[in-house]
């Protein structure tokens, strides 16, 4: 794993240090000595690698990494810029973007672009076994997460969450800092994105905060490669 040398440091090394980490570390290091695991080990910690801590503007929270080959690489809802097929709730996503704030669909689904820019994007658990949602559930990441979502409540400046889907809104109690704004929509998946996610317009009203707010707002649009 390629280890989290930023900013982030000060506020979660202590995690490191903690038995139920210790426990995590060795599960994953076995996970990926046994079986085939996604993302690459050295993409874990991407999402605090391409965003700092001190450059978080907004935050978009995931469950599981995506388990196909060649999709996941350590940004929630993001696949790597040579995968052919942009995942159905990717999709969903450009599509709100298009309708929002008209945004031409991409042909590629690669989302470094907005972490770049500020927005963190955070998976509650940071691995899966290939082929296998929710395998590395429940095995410690979720306490490792709440930590780092912790640390950006802690902020004391204008930030955005974006929190799609019942899983994401269950982290809404952590979430205490009158300065920052919680944006609530359904998942973007095709099973639920017509219950409020398309029209939810999450990404003109993050934007609209920031820029209220004195913050260079997100540029969205993801170019075509």
């Amino acid at each position: 794993m390629a280890m989290i040398d930023n900013d982030w440091l000060e506020y979660i090394q202590g995690e490191f240090r903690k038995p139920y980490y210790k426990e995590l570390y060795h599960f994953v290091r076995k996970e990926y000595d046994t079986r085939v695991i996604y993302p690459p080990a050295d993409d874990i910690f991407n999402a605090f690698h391409f965003t700092p801590l001190s450059k978080v503007k907004a935050l978009i929270l995931g469950q599981d990494p995506y388990h196909g080959e060649h999709q996941a690489h350590g940004l929630c809802f993001s696949v790597l810029p040579d995968q052919p097929e942009i995942p159905p709730s990717l999709q969903n996503i450009y599509t709100e973007l298009q309708e929002d704030l008209g945004c031409y669909i991409p042909n590629n689904g690669y989302l470094k672009k907005w972490a770049d820019q500020g927005v963190l994007m955070l998976n509650t658990v940071l691995t899966v076994r290939a082929h296998q949602a929710g395998s590395h559930q429940g095995k410690g990441w979720e306490t490792f997460t709440d930590a780092i979502i912790e640390a950006v409540n802690a902020q004391d400046r204008p930030i955005v969450y974006l929190l799609w889907g019942k899983p994401a809104q269950s982290k809404i109690p952590m979430l205490t800092n009158p300065k920052h704004f919680i944006l609530k929509a359904p998942h973007p998946s095709p099973l639920s994105a017509f219950r409020g996610f398309f029209g939810c317009k999450h990404f003109s009203r993050t934007n609209q905060f920031l820029s209220e707010h004195g913050i260079e707002p997100i540029d969205w649009q993801i170019e075509n490669l």
